[in-house]
């Protein structure tokens, strides 16, 4: 079997996290789909796929291959595609990731309206709570908001002024001490989250030659979801850190009220990323310039709430 074709089947069903569901995406059957991967395990001489039957999980190996091959596969469409020319038409597969928030309620509105332009594109967006590697996992445009670190990526800038607010229901602040400082959250019940500080919190500056302050708490809940930290807050289990839009609408209707807004950190922007070389691919150039210019009013209009709150 040709090898790249095997690569390009194997990667679907990692994908689709089953033989089957490979099977259907394809439009094969299951026994070309079990011979493909059969074939590349030959190749290679180790297991990549521990196989059940209603799912497939990833050997170490396979993990490892799995990278290779999105490399692979992805230098292979560029190649092809730019020496089609850059007025190629946009078509083929575009691979998305986001925070699952800003993902569902701004990005995903917009990955509709292109599809609707481009009806050669497909689309798959993955909404995650962690850093995609983009290149290990085959990830054309990834929405950061975040300040970002050097890196070979390549960055769209499409928003500014993301507010980390601290928020907690008014019938739990009117139980509990008052907050008037940043120390002053050690002895309230937090509600925590990896990616907005598991078990401390940094705020801005006290006074223009002041540093940076963090704080250090034991949070009495720790969750894996904005939607369940946010929920959490709204019922009185304490106090959380999110992003302004996460919980605009609650802090309009009483649900949620912001503390320490004094001292928040500096606001994050919002960008576009991109692995070097993908920019030039037709279907990613045409995603950034269709979506930035859409982003860039989205994240203005967040940002005009967040100053409300």
């Amino acid at each position: 079997m040709d090898r790249i074709d095997a690569m390009k089947i194997f990667v679907t069903a990692v994908d689709e996290g089953s033989l089957a569901g490979a099977a259907r995406r394809l439009r094969r059957s299951p026994t070309a789909i079990s011979r493909a991967i059969a074939s590349l395990e030959a190749h290679v001489g180790a297991e990549l796929l521990h196989r059940t039957t209603r799912s497939i999980r990833l050997s170490d190996t396979g993990q490892h291959y799995a990278a290779s091959c999105r490399r692979i596969l992805a230098e292979l469409e560029e190649a092809d595609l730019l020496a089609g020319g850059e007025r190629a038409a946009p078509r083929g597969l575009l691979t998305l990731t986001a925070p699952p928030i800003s993902g569902e309620e701004i990005l995903r509105p917009i990955v509709d309206e292109f599809l609707d332009a481009y009806p050669l594109v497909t689309a798959r967006l993955l909404l995650v709570d962690r850093s995609v590697n983009l290149i290990d996992e085959g990830v054309d445009i990834a929405l950061r908001v975040a300040e970002l670190p050097d890196s070979s990526l390549l960055a769209t800038r499409v928003g500014d002024g993301v507010r980390r607010v601290i928020v907690a229901a008014p019938h739990y602040l009117a139980q509990h001490p008052p907050i008037a400082a940043p120390g002053d959250i050690v002895g309230h019940q937090i509600i925590s989250l990896t990616h907005f500080g598991l078990e401390s919190w940094a705020f801005a500056a006290a006074g223009k030659s002041g540093a940076a302050r963090t704080v250090h708490f034991a949070p009495r809940l720790i969750v894996n979801s904005v939607r369940a930290a946010v929920a959490s807050a709204v019922a009185g289990g304490g106090l959380t850190r999110v992003y302004s839009y996460h919980v605009a609408q609650e802090v309009k209707a009483g649900r949620l009220q912001v503390v320490l807004a004094d001292a928040e950190p500096p606001v994050q922007p919002a960008h576009l990323l991109t692995p070097a070389g993908r920019q030039a691919v037709p279907k990613v150039r045409a995603f950034i310039d269709f979506a930035a210019p859409r982003l860039r009013a989205a994240f203005s209009r967040l940002a005009l709430d967040a100053e409300a709150l």
